[in-house]
C-alpha cells in the first residue's frame, strides 16, 4: 500500500473478528482490551463519557511499514450492523478533503486523494439484509459522495446468527448487491491464507487503476456459535458437525509449512507459547490503575475541547463592510453566465436590493451570509440532501445553472482569488439513511467544515432513524466523538398533511439529556433550536465554527417563513457585538396591562402575534422560546419577571398535544419557574396531522384562538 503513495486508511467492520483485528494489526495494547474486560472504561478517569461495549472498541494509529507511515483508523460503531458503512465513507472523503489535491468541484466533477481509501468489513447475512448497502452503492459513483472506490471484504461464514443462506437471502450469493453497479466479486477459500492474501492484493489493484469499488468474497465458516459461549449444533447439527471434526485455520496452515520444511513442530509450539505468555503479561499489567493520556482531541481537533456546563454568549456578529461584500458577491456571475430569468428578478435583484437598503433581510439572504462569511474566515461549508442547491422550496440558489449551457457556478466559491473556505453543494440521491450518515463522518473528520444536511421535508428524517440514535445524539457521550453536523428539518402546520407537516420535534427533544430540574449547559448532546428569524438562523449558523467545541444542531426549519413578509430581519441583527438570542421578548405588548403571557416557538408566534393585533387585545404577552435545548431557563425567568400582573401563563403550539415541544417544556417551566403552565393546541392524535382540507383550517383557527380565549 504505501509503494502506492497511500497514507491514510479508513476501516469500518462490525463485531466478529474485531478485537483480533486490533490487536494482531492495529497496535490496539491488549491491556487496555483486558482493562475492558474487567469492566474498566477505556478513557481517562476524569473524561465525561458514558462509554462502550468491549466489541466496538477502535484504533487508530500509525504502522512502520516499509520504513513508510500509514495512518490506519478503525471507526467507532454501534450495534446496528452496517450501519458504520456510510459513516465510513463519509469520514474518508472528509479526510481526502483536508488533503491539498482533493479539492472542491463547481461543477461536480469527480475529486479524490490517492493517499485516502475505505475499507468496509462485512458480514455475509447482514450485507444483503440492511438497505443502508444498497444506499452506499448507489452513492459511490455520485458526485460529492464518490470517494475512488471502496474495498469490501466479505467475511462469508455461511450463517446469519443461526439462520443458514437460504433462510438469509433470495439471491445465490451474499456479495450479489455488488451486481447494481457492476463491481467485480472475487471468490476465494477462507481456508487458504495465501490465495486470500493473493485476493486482496488483486482487489486492491483494481482499486487503485480504476478506482471503483471492488469485493472479496472469503467463503469460511464460524468455529462457535453466535458467540464462544453459544452452541450452534441446537440449530444447524449437521453443518456443526463438520466444522467441529474440521481443523481450524492457524492449524491447517501451521501443518502446511512443516509439511514442506518451512517450520519445524517445536517452532509452531514455540510461537503459539511466546503469543500466550506474551498475552499473560499483558493481562496482569491489565489489573494495574495506570494512567491512561487522552487522545480524543488530537491531530486536526486539537483545539477543541468538551463543551463546559455554563451556557456562553458567543458573538457572531460580522463587520457591516465584510455583510455588504458577501451579499453582494453571493448573487455575482462571470460574464456572459445565462441566469433563469425568473432568478435575475426574485432572486439577484431583489438580493442587491435588500443589502443596500439594510432592512427586510429573508431567510435565504441570511443563510448566505453566514456562509459566505464562515467561507471568508477560512472554514469550509457543506450542505446536502435532495436538491439543496435549489432548495426544496426555491429559495436558496446557492447553486446556479447557466440556461445554454448547464455549467454549474457557485458564486460564494469566487469572492477572493486563493480563497481557502470553499461551499460544497452536494445534491443528493434519493436517500436519508446513508446520506445522513455519510454526513456525520464528514463532520468528524475535521472540525473545521460545517456540515449540514437539509431533509426535503422535516418529516422525512425518519429514514435515517438509526443515524440518528446511535451517532448523532450520543456519539460524544459513548465514544468523546463530537461533531459539528447541523440539521435543517422544514416543519410547519400548513395544511399539506401527515407527511409534510411534523419533523417530530418530540422524538429529538426525548432525546437530549436535559434536565427537568436544573439548569441545563452547553454539554448538553444536542442542541435543539426553532428560530423565528432571519437573524437567529444566521448566528446559529455561525456559532456553530465559532465556539471552541462542537455539538449537532438540530433546526427546525421554515417553510412559509422563508417568504413571509414579517419573517425578516434588518442589517443591523447581523453587525458585530450581536449574537444568537435564546429568548425573544415581546417589544409590543404594554407591561404594566399584560395579565396573560404565552410562550410559543418558532413559526406558530406569526399567526398569534397577527391575531392579537388584528383583535386589539392589550392584555397579552407572547414571548418566544426560540432555544428548546439548552433550555434557557435564566433568560426566562428573568423576562417573564417583567410581567408583574400576570396570572395566566400558556404554552401554545401548532402539534397535537402528544406531539411539538409540550411534554419537554411543561416540567421545565413549572420546576424551575414555580408557576402551572397551561397548554393550547390541537388534542392528541395518532397521526402527525390531518390530511383534509376543512378540517386542518377549522384546527388551524381553534389554536389561533384558544391562547386569547382560555382563562
Amino acid at each position: 500500500m504505501v509503494e502506492d503513495n497511500l497514507e491514510h486508511v479508513i476501516i469500518c467492520a462490525a463485531h466478529r473478528g474485531r478485537l483480533n483485528l486490533l490487536t494482531g494489526l492495529l497496535n490496539f495494547p491488549p491491556e487496555k482490551l483486558f482493562r475492558k474486560l474487567r469492566g474498566l472504561s477505556e478513557f481517562p478517569d476524569a473524561t465525561r463519557c458514558t462509554g462502550d461495549v468491549i466489541s466496538h472498541l477502535v484504533s487508530s494509529t500509525d504502522l512502520n511499514i516499509d520504513k513508510k507511515g500509514l495512518h490506519v483508523t478503525m471507526l467507532r460503531n454501534p450495534s446496528h450492523l452496517e450501519i458504520v458503512n456510510p459513516v465510513s465513507m463519509g469520514k474518508t472523503r472528509g479526510v481526502m478533503q483536508t488533503i491539498k489535491e482533493a479539492a472542491y468541484s463547481d461543477n461536480e466533477d469527480a475529486i479524490w486523494s490517492d493517499k485516502v481509501i475505505n475499507i468496509q468489513i462485512h458480514g455475509d447475512a447482514a450485507y444483503p439484509g440492511q438497505g443502508v448497502n444498497q444506499e452506499c452503492l448507489v452513492l459511490s459513483k455520485t458526485p460529492h459522495f464518490e470517494i475512488g472506490g471502496t474495498i469490501h471484504l466479505m467475511i462469508n461464514n455461511q450463517l446469519g446468527f443461526t439462520s443458514p443462506p437460504s433462510r438469509s437471502r433470495s439471491s445465490r450469493y451474499c456479495t450479489d448487491l455488488a451486481k447494481t453497479i457492476s463491481a467485480p466479486v472475487i471468490h476465494v477459500n477462507g481456508d487458504n491464507p495465501e490465495m486470500v492474501v493473493r485476493a486482496a492484493r488483486i482487489a486492491f489493484k483494481y482499486q487503485r487503476h480504476f478506482r471503483k469499488d471492488v469485493f472479496v468474497d472469503l467463503n469460511c465458516f464460524r468455529r462457535w456459535g453466535h458467540n464462544e459461549l453459544d452452541d450452534p449444533t441446537i440449530t444447524n447439527p449437521l453443518i456443526y458437525k463438520i466444522i467441529q471434526n474440521r481443523a481450524s485455520v492457524p492449524d491447517r496452515y501451521a501443518e502446511k509449512l512443516v509439511d514442506i520444511n518451512i517450520l519445524t513442530r517445536e517452532n509452531v509450539e514455540n510461537i503459539i507459547d511466546n503469543h500466550i505468555t506474551w498475552l499473560n503479561k499483558t493481562l496482569k499489567e491489565s489489573s494495574k490503575d495506570a494512567s491512561r493520556p487522552s487522545t480524543v482531541y488530537a491531530g486536526r481537533w486539537a483545539k477543541m475541547k468538551q463543551a463546559e456546563a455554563n451556557i456562553t454568549q458567543w458573538d457572531t456578529g460580522v463587520e457591516l463592510g465584510l455583510l455588504h461584500f458577501v451579499g453582494e458577491k453571493s448573487v455575482q456571475m462571470p460574464p456572459n453566465f445565462a441566469i433563469h430569468p425568473q432568478l435575475l428578478k426574485n432572486h439577484v435583484q431583489n438580493r442587491l436590493k435588500k443589502i443596500e437598503s439594510g432592512d427586510a433581510l429573508d431567510w435565504s439572504t441570511a443563510e448566505a451570509l453566514a456562509i459566505g462569511s464562515l467561507l471568508y474566515q477560512g472554514y469550509n461549508v457543506r450542505i446536502s440532501g435532495q436538491d439543496v442547491g435549489r432548495g426544496t422550496f426555491s429559495q436558496r440558489h446557492a447553486m446556479l445553472v447557466d440556461q445554454s449551457t448547464e455549467a454549474i457556478f457557485i458564486p460564494l466559491n469566487s469572492m477572493v482569488g486563493n480563497q481557502t473556505g470553499k461551499l460544497e453543494i452536494a445534491n443528493s440521491i434519493l436517500s436519508e439513511e446513508a446520506v445522513l450518515g455519510f454526513e456525520y463522518g464528514i463532520s468528524i473528520a475535521s472540525p473545521f467544515t460545517l456540515p449540514i444536511w437539509e431533509a426535503q421535508f422535516g418529516d422525512f428524517f425518519n429514514g435515517a432513524q438509526i443515524i440518528i440514535d446511535t451517532y448523532i445524539t450520543n456519539g460524544e457521550a459513548k465514544w468523546m466523538l463530537s461533531s459539528g453536523l447541523t440539521m435543517l428539518l422544514p416543519h410547519g402546520y400548513d395544511g399539506a398533511g401527515p407527511e409534510h407537516s411534523s419533523c417530530r420535534l418530540e422524538r429529538f427533544l426525548q432525546l437530549t439529556n436535559s434536565k427537568e430540574n436544573g439548569v441545563d449547559g452547553d454539554d448538553v448532546n444536542i442542541h435543539i433550536v426553532n428560530p423565528s428569524e432571519p437573524a437567529q438562523y444566521f448566528h446559529l449558523l455561525r456559532r456553530q465554527m465559532i465556539r471552541d467545541y462542537r455539538k449537532p444542531l438540530i433546526v427546525v426549519a421554515p417553510k412559509i417563513l422563508l417568504r413571509h413578509p414579517a419573517a425578516v430581519s434588518p442589517l443591523s441583527d447581523f453587525e458585530l457585538r450581536t449574537s444568537f438570542k435564546s429568548i425573544i421578548g415581546d417589544d409590543k405588548a404594554e407591561k404594566c396591562n399584560v395579565t396573560k403571557v404565552i410562550l410559543v416557538s418558532g413559526k406558530h408566534y406569526y399567526v398569534l402575534n397577527n391575531y392579537r393585533e388584528t383583535s386589539g387585545d392589550k392584555n397579552v404577552a407572547i414571548i418566544r422560546i426560540e432555544s428548546l435545548c439548552p433550555f434557557p431557563v435564566q433568560e426566562l425567568l428573568e423576562e417573564i419577571a417583567k410581567y408583574k400582573h400576570a396570572k395566566t401563563f400558556i404554552w401554545s403550539q401548532e402539534e397535537p398535544r402528544n406531539m411539538g415541544a409540550w411534554s419537554f417544556i411543561k416540567p421545565r417551566f413549572e420546576n424551575l419557574c414555580g408557576r402551572q403552565l397551561k397548554y393550547c393546541g390541537r388534542e392528541s392524535m395518532a397521526s402527525p396531522a390531518v390530511g383534509d382540507g376543512q378540517m386542518h383550517q377549522r384546527e388551524a383557527n381553534e389554536v389561533i384562538i384558544e391562547p386569547f380565549t382560555l382563562k
